[in-house]
């Protein structure tokens, strides 16, 4: 390192420890409607000093240590509180959120506890102060909660909220909803789906470290984006810090079902540690175009394969255990006079598991169930995320802001899955495997405005450009067959045609560049003796995609039996390619064509809202508004010639009320009604048909789609017995007209496909309950906080097409959703537990065909319970954490099954499987330093 680099390291390390003989007070104040309050008067009893909240309400106090201190918040119109027994600690932070309320200038006592553990019980009150005082029917994650639990990103952080669950480890479904109903913003502006092959975020893409809170509403305000049913995740990233920071963290484990075995790996590039492919698995330099590639001669296309790296196996190995390093730090500074912070992170996480699976096609004949086929898999992963965050802002003057925020992440599964079993249809004992390599990456980068034009009128303005790249490069599947039950060698399938399934050779390429603007004008004025707002805004976003398929294969136009008996890493060996004739027995190299293997998509979507907060009395509050949409979509094609061109514009017009009643300062009731939509993705739209090893079958669109209008009602009963409490009881229906679902259209073999119909509608109606209680009413348990949530969900489809099936729950559904946790606190020694238990009932998988009065029974999930712990110690002072995670404890196996006796329910004894899946437990252990 050079001396300029080492004392600029140097002195960015002293900047950042400069403040560890002081410590700060910070913390934000916000009024009964969580509005930031600017200007409140915050002073230390008995001493000199005090400042006051800027534009975002929030303050910071630099103090000296080994006291405690006395605040006092006065602004005028709100009644002043006092916070005593405040401890100011070397190095740390105490972070506290206040909520003024209206009155006159009677003082309101509130204590906290002198502890050494920084922003614990604040953060936690605040944010249940938060979604006491939200205008809507909302769920709240402060950082707190996500630092308490196991969860490394934020899909899994989000399962544990009221009326959630997770598919697939990253698909989020609210009240039973699939994860098409749901609607991703981050940091206030709108997200699009990170899947080429459904209409979902992949919240596994921010780590949760990034997060600073979640807010998942569930009832509509137009103010925010209209194509969602389930729930609205608003993720907000770290913003300006209170102080200087700098942390660090390391950590290793291991899954059960790797340690001490034996684990395959693939050779790869040598940067896929990072999860990036540096080239070694990209098509020939020889390769141009598909265009080129299609005029080549036989031989020319035969010379392209051959050059193509010779690797259809793994390497057998050891698993090494799991790394993950984290750092993050921040600044608070002046710059010509002006407040000026910002945040930074970087994170990596490589881990290695085993999952063990089964998958069988069953067929049905009254009582008599047979196998089709039965295949069990096992798939060894290696799983890395790479990612950052920067942030940047300044505060003007006390009404101005500007914010500048940056988020990239690599997000990696390099997966070689190894196939065993037998193909009952064409009476064969089978050997498959799959290499797969699916790079993801993510970037966005958002500026915003806050601006207070007058006193009364505030501007808000953002813009954002999100790029989503995903690559899948060389994806090779091959497969041996033998007579079943003879003692044969095993043969590579390699006919004289080209495949997917065996001796193919994929290239997959997925790009997305979205464009986003927009802001909003509020305006506040006094009525009925109350502060009202009116708020007005536009939002216009842009998205351009191309999904690009390069599919290959492998042939050999003359069979040739003693090539096709050699092993997998000697088959496709240089000397064993041809010249590619027809009178060949040597292997040859061409494309599988089709203009079904790409397509273009654009969208515009335009949309503006008018929106009312009404406080009619100390009471009664009402939000209310209309938003329209306008959405420009076109799909497949440029050409309106070309049979894959779609083409669709659609206004809609989507109302939202919000009322609340506060029958006592410590009670709310809320009714919420409203008009939303859903709209197809593109991938659903396209004529795209890939073959999925996994299942077995391929996926194709359907460009007759329609969006799904929905009409939702809400009802919520609020109890906020003191701090850090909550108790909510809330019942709510939901109408869907022309909902869209994916069905599976069983086929021999792999000729299996998934699709998308619209039933004509859909009803789904539920119960949730959630409580967070401290356990200090009895003696023993003074230490202990428990908090839970449960739903209870009903949905129905009905619809007059032939080939959906109805009077079923709509896919996706659980009939419950179960989610319990078990707090453990010793602040003065630094010492915290957590248990957290899951649970989802039965829900639709995939949904069946009974076409023609025949196909396959629906395919149902089982439940499956999940119990996690963690625990933490502060050690060095405090400066120091040491955290053991234990994830999955039970480990039990996942069943999708299917009942053809007309119930829902899992019956193991009688049930088929039609898949299972077995993760293993996972075991990790941290440590975190703080400078």
């Amino acid at each position: 390192m050079s001396k300029k680099y080492f004392l600029l390291v140097a002195f960015i390390f002293l900047a950042f420890v400069s403040f560890a003989q002081t410590g700060k007070i910070t913390g934000k104040v916000l009024n009964s409607k969580n509005e930031p309050l600017q200007g409140v008067s915050i002073k230390i009893t008995g001493a000199p000093g005090g400042t006051t909240s800027d534009v975002e309400g929030r303050f910071t106090l630099s103090l000296p240590t080994g006291q405690k201190y006395e605040l006092t918040f006065t602004a005028v119109g709100y009644a002043a509180k006092v916070l005593s027994e405040v401890e100011a600690t070397a190095g740390q932070v105490n972070e506290v959120s206040i909520v003024l309320e209206k009155g006159g200038t009677e003082l309101s006592s509130v204590t906290v506890t002198s502890r050494r553990t920084p922003a614990r019980l604040e953060t936690v009150n605040s944010v249940i102060a938060f979604q006491k005082n939200t205008g809507t029917v909302a769920s709240v994650v402060s950082a707190e909660t996500i630092k308490r639990s196991p969860d490394r990103n934020t899909g899994d952080v989000l399962k544990r909220t009221p009326g959630a669950s997770l598919q697939d480890g990253k698909f989020l479904v609210i009240r039973g909803l699939a994860d098409r109903y749901n609607q991703a913003m981050l940091n206030g502006i709108l997200l699009t789906s990170t899947e080429p092959d459904r209409k979902t975020f992949s919240f596994d893409l921010i780590p949760a470290p990034m997060i600073d809170n979640i807010i998942i509403n569930k009832a509509f305000l137009p103010e925010y984006p209209g194509e969602w049913a389930g729930g609205l995740i608003q993720v907000n990233t770290k913003d300006i810090p209170s102080q200087n920071f700098f942390n660090v963290q390391i950590g290793t484990g291991f899954n059960t079902q790797t340690i001490g075995k034996d684990f395959y790996k693939v050779k790869g590039s040598g940067t896929d540690w990072l999860g990036i492919d540096n080239g070694f698995r990209g098509l020939p330099t020889g390769y141009k175009t598909k265009t080129d590639f299609d005029n080549m001669s036989r031989s020319e296309k035969t010379e392209l394969g051959k050059s193509m790296p010779n690797i259809w196996t793994a390497e057998k190995a050891s698993a090494p255990l799991n790394v993950s390093f984290q750092a993050n730090g921040g600044f608070n500074t002046k710059l010509f006079n002006k407040t000026v912070g910002g945040t930074f992170g970087v994170i990596y996480n490589k881990s290695n598991r085993l999952i063990k699976m089964m998958n069988r096609r069953n067929s049905f004949s009254g009582n008599i169930i047979s196998y089709n086929y039965d295949y069990e898999d096992d798939r060894y992963a290696q799983d890395v995320t790479l990612g950052a965050l920067g942030s940047l802002s300044m505060v003007i003057n006390p009404l101005n802001k500007i914010s500048v925020k940056a988020i990239a992440n690599v997000n990696t599964a390099n997966y070689f899955t190894d196939r065993g079993g037998v193909d009952l249809d064409r009476k064969n004992e089978v050997k498959s495997s799959e290499l797969t390599f699916k790079q993801n990456t993510f970037v966005t980068t958002q500026i915003t405005g806050e601006h207070g034009i007058l006193p009364a009128l505030k501007l808000k303005w953002y813009g954002s450009f999100n790029i989503l790249d995903g690559y899948s490069p060389d994806q090779r599947r091959i497969s041996y067959a033998r007579n079943q039950g003879s003692q044969d060698v095993y043969r590579l399938q390699l006919a004289n045609s080209l495949s997917q399934e065996s001796g193919s050779r994929i290239f997959q390429n997925l790009s997305d560049y979205i464009y986003t603007a927009g802001g909003d004008l509020s305006y506040n004025f006094n009525l009925f003796g109350q502060k009202q707002t009116v708020k007005g805004g536009y939002m216009f976003q842009v998205k351009d995609r191309l999904y690009d398929a390069k599919l290959f294969a492998n042939y050999l136009p003359v069979d040739n039996d003693a090539l096709r008996q050699l092993p997998a890493d000697q088959v496709f060996a240089p000397g064993n390619f041809g010249d590619g004739s027809p009178t060949s027995n040597k292997i040859a190299f061409d494309a599988i064509k089709g203009n079904s293997f790409r397509y273009l998509a654009n969208t515009i979507l335009n949309a503006g809202f008018i929106q009312f907060d009404n406080q009619f009395s100390d009471a009664f509050r009402f939000v209310w508004g209309v938003r329209v949409e306008n959405y420009d979509q076109l799909v497949g094609s440029v050409k309106a010639s070309d049979p894959r061109h779609t083409h669709t514009e659609v206004r809609d017009f989507l109302p939202g009320f919000n009322a609340t009643y506060k029958l006592t300062p410590k009670t709310n009731i809320r009714l919420s009604g409203s008009q939303t939509v859903i709209r197809p993705e593109l991938r659903e739209l396209s004529f795209l048909n890939l073959y999925d090893f996994e299942l077995n079958a391929s996926v194709q669109g359907n460009p007759n789609l329609k969006r799904t209008k929905a009409t939702n009602v809400d009802l919520r009963y609020e109890l906020y017995p003191k701090g850090g409490e909550v108790f909510t009881l809330g019942v709510f229906y939901k109408y869907f007209d022309k909902p869209i679902e994916q069905i599976y259209s069983e086929g021999s073999g792999g000729a299996s496909t998934f699709n998308y119909q619209n039933p004509d509608q859909a009803t789904s109606y539920g119960v949730e309950v959630e409580i967070r209680k401290k356990l200090d009413f009895v003696p023993a348990l003074k230490n202990f906080t428990f908090q839970g949530n449960a739903a209870y969900i009903s949905s129905k489809v009905k619809s007059d097409a032939q080939n959906i099936k109805i009077d079923r729950p709509m896919q996706g559904q659980s009939p419950y959703l179960i989610n319990l946790g078990l707090m453990y606190d010793l602040p003065k020694q630094g010492l915290n537990a957590t248990v957290l238990f899951n649970q989802i009932g039965e829900r639709i998988y995939l949904v069946g065909d009974i076409s023609a009065g025949a196909g396959s029974p629906d395919i149902y999930e089982a439940p499956r319970p999940v119990l996690d712990f963690q625990i933490a110690k502060k050690i060095l002072k405090t400066k120091g954490e040491i955290r053991l995670n234990i994830s999955d404890i039970l480990n039990r196996t996942q069943y999708f099954y299917q009942n053809a006796n007309g119930k829902d329910s899992y019956q193991k004894s009688t049930d088929p499987y039609r898949f299972t899946r077995k993760f293993g437990t996972n075991i990790n252990a941290t440590f975190n330093y703080s400078l």
